[in-house]
């Protein structure tokens, strides 16, 4: 045979395999496609999975499994009269106390005559114990004002959770390569990267504690008042009238002399220094001053002086004047 031959017996073989796995390939994919109807009938007689009307739970548990694993923040603030503020506070710390809760800031003013008896105190109740103490408080006087919230900080939790579990799986592979490692390089590297994770883990840890104590312990502010202060009556006639001017005359004269009692002493000691001023000026002023007359001429001084200056000033003129001269030398 020839090599033409060969190659066209080859070509024909090709394309019979060809072919021949095509028509393979159609027939799975049609065998594949009707798989389906029949695995369609397999649930109507048991096994696979039940239509959504026929699962064991109800919607209600999926309620109840879905509340149970909320995580709430429950926080209030009361206001009650009372009669005693004091007394009031100190119930209230032993109802707080009988719950397992726990008082953080406790806050007392008793009465004065101008302002009421009054006590603030910040407390934290168990979560499940919360609605039973507000209702042993609430007949503990008149409550005037109640405010009370809820905080959902379920998916806070969850992340929380999250973040830690993948720190402290971090941090458990690094003290295994710490513990594997023998080049120093590496162990300063291992040593730094764990310290760092750990510290995450530890901030995160610490924030979850205090989310956690936020949610088993709820915050109510209690604050507790006494009777408010009756205003005193007005003047209502012409002699209350002057009663009361009179009496808020005399308060006025005798506020007046206290305040003069107070700044007597100030006022001597003010007096007294300006009287030592004005005499140190006084002083220095008469020292300052000089006698206007002088001396007896014959004595010298300024006059003396005075008068030789103009002696010689008439000589000098006598010199020079020829009349002066011719005068002088004639007889009177």
């Amino acid at each position: 045979m020839t090599s033409r031959g060969i190659r066209f017996a080859g070509l024909v073989a090709l394309s019979a395999l060809l072919l021949t796995g095509c028509s393979m390939a159609s027939g799975g994919s049609d065998s594949e496609m009707s798989e389906p109807d029949i695995g369609m009938e397999a649930p109507a007689g048991g096994g696979g999975v039940a239509p959504r009307d026929e699962q064991p739970f109800t919607e209600d548990e999926q309620a109840g499994s879905i509340e149970e694993d909320d995580h709430v923040i429950r926080s209030g603030w009361m206001a009650i009269t009372v009669d005693d503020p004091i007394d009031a506070a100190a119930e209230v710390a032993a109802l707080v106390g009988a719950a397992d809760g726990r008082i953080d800031s406790r806050n007392e003013t008793p009465a004065t005559d101008t302002q009421q008896a009054r006590a603030t105190l910040v407390v934290r109740i168990p979560a499940d114990r919360y609605d039973d103490v507000l209702a042993d408080l609430r007949e503990l006087g008149e409550v005037d004002s109640v405010q009370l919230e809820s905080d959902n900080v379920s998916q806070q939790r969850r992340d929380l959770d999250s973040r830690i579990e993948s720190l402290q799986t971090s941090v458990d592979r690094l003290r295994t390569l710490l513990a594997q490692a023998d080049d120093v390089g590496d162990l300063i590297a291992i040593e730094s990267e764990l310290t760092t994770r750990q510290s995450e883990l530890d901030a995160l840890t610490a924030q979850r504690d205090a989310l956690v104590d936020r949610v088993d312990y709820s915050t109510l502010t209690v604050e507790l008042l006494s009777e408010g202060l009756a205003p005193e009556a007005g003047p209502n006639d012409f002699w209350s009238g002057l009663a009361a001017g009179w009496n808020a005359l005399v308060g006025f004269v005798s506020g007046l002399l206290v305040v003069i009692g107070v700044m007597l002493p100030w006022l001597a000691l003010l007096a007294v220094i300006a009287a030592i001023v004005v005499g140190i000026i006084v002083l220095a002023t008469r020292g300052g001053r000089r006698p206007r007359g002088g001396g007896p001429r014959d004595g010298g001084g300024v006059t003396d002086a005075s008068e030789t200056l103009e002696g010689a000033h008439a000589a000098a003129d006598a010199s020079t004047d020829p009349t002066a001269g011719s005068s002088a030398g004639r007889p009177a």
